[in-house]
């Protein structure tokens, strides 16, 4: 029992070790400068994620670089420009981005807007014939995300989806444990994902409305969700979900918190929750012959786990904005040098199909079969 023990240890070790070779860098060694460096990319839209997060991390990238920006804020402009040197022919409203067409500077146009507008800018962009990358979750709906694939494909342009968790080592040495399930079948996932909004947002903010894409299920829902999806390799057979409020008077309009229950082919289970008002941030497997888990699974920084036979699952150390770096740098490397696309579109259509079944559920109070 000793020997196969440290056979697996082993084995787990240098499964580890080969999924971080998988990537084009490694943290502390990022491009820096103001030089151009590879494709060039235009943000749409310039809020939080944008400004605290995709910017600074195209500063890092290797092989792509902050080319442009959408806005509907003219105040926010010179701001960008000063500290990005972004030049005037390369700033755009939401009016004239489809000019972007005719910009050799910009390869890339990223949206980074509230979920209900993915779709519709998602097809400006693929018109322009530049290629498309989309925050996540992907759209509002199954068919809006199929509107948007079939757009990129007539337009012969790639769509990639933000989906940084897919480039970290660490979980893709999850994702390889999938198949090659070094403790034997998997049994049990538990997936946990959320915040406690201290102040809340305003009932204004997108994030507070339905209509939107607000709510806990589709604001960190999705990254429970497409956990729970790879971690087991399979996709789920049926899912039941109910929601809970503990502050109804704020989430006036939607969902505090959700639990969902998903049944795989193989037999296995996964329990998950998520919420925007509790901090939450686990993902742990249980397996036939033992157990791995990643905490925090889903932080900007440091994604940190162990196995259940002391196996440590902390190869990067990355802190923000380093994981959108990485996964901008692979998306780069897609177009750049025909890699595969770690996140395609057909992920994100089954994410939010798989959402739109959990409202189902919540709304008849039954389990919903896929």
């Amino acid at each position: 029992m000793k020997y196969c023990n440290m056979s697996r240890r082993k084995f787990l070790h240098t499964l580890a070790a080969s999924t971080a070779a998988l990537s084009v860098y490694s943290p502390g060694v990022f491009a820096r400068g103001k030089e151009k460096r590879g494709i060039g990319v235009a943000l749409v839209g310039l809020g939080y994620y944008s400004r605290d997060l995709l910017a600074p991390a195209l500063q890092l990238t290797k092989y792509c670089h902050l080319a442009g920006i959408v806005t509907g804020s003219p105040d926010k402009i010179p701001v960008w420009q000063q500290q990005y040197g972004i030049a005037d022919r390369n700033v755009y409203s939401y009016g004239n981005m489809h000019k972007i067409a005719d910009n050799p500077e910009i390869d890339v146009i990223y949206i980074v807007l509230p979920t209900s507008m993915h779709e519709e800018y998602t097809l400006i962009a693929a018109e322009t014939g530049k290629h498309v990358w989309c925050e996540k979750p992907m759209a509002m709906t199954a068919a809006q995300c199929a509107s948007m694939i079939r757009a990129c494909q007539k337009n012969k342009v790639q769509l990639a989806l933000g989906y940084r968790l897919h480039h970290e080592a660490d979980t893709r040495t999850l994702m390889r444990y999938a198949a090659a399930k070094p403790y034997g079948s998997i049994r049990h996932v538990i997936a946990q994902a959320g915040y406690f909004g201290d102040p809340p947002l305003p009932p204004e903010h997108w994030r507070m409305k339905k209509a939107m894409g607000g709510g806990a299920m589709y604001d960190m829902g999705v990254y429970t969700l497409n956990a729970a999806r790879y971690t087991t390799g399979e996709e789920p057979v049926s899912i039941a979900a109910r929601h809970e409020w503990k502050r109804k008077e704020l989430f006036k309009d939607v969902d505090e918190t959700t639990y969902f229950d998903l049944e795989f082919p193989s037999g296995a289970t996964a329990a998950c929750k998520t919420s925007v008002g509790e901090e939450m941030n686990i993902l742990n497997v249980d397996c036939e012959k033992g157990w791995y888990k990643l905490q925090p699974f889903q932080a900007y920084d440091d994604v940190n786990g162990i196995t259940s036979d002391g196996v440590k699952l902390h190869q990067t150390h990355e802190k923000a904005p380093e994981q959108q770096a990485r996964q901008m740098d692979d998306d780069a490397l897609a177009i750049t040098k025909n890699k595969p696309i770690l996140s395609p579109p057909e992920d994100g259509l089954r994410d939010i199909a798989l959402i739109e079944a959990a409202i189902k559920s919540v709304a008849s109070g039954k389990t919903i079969k896929l």
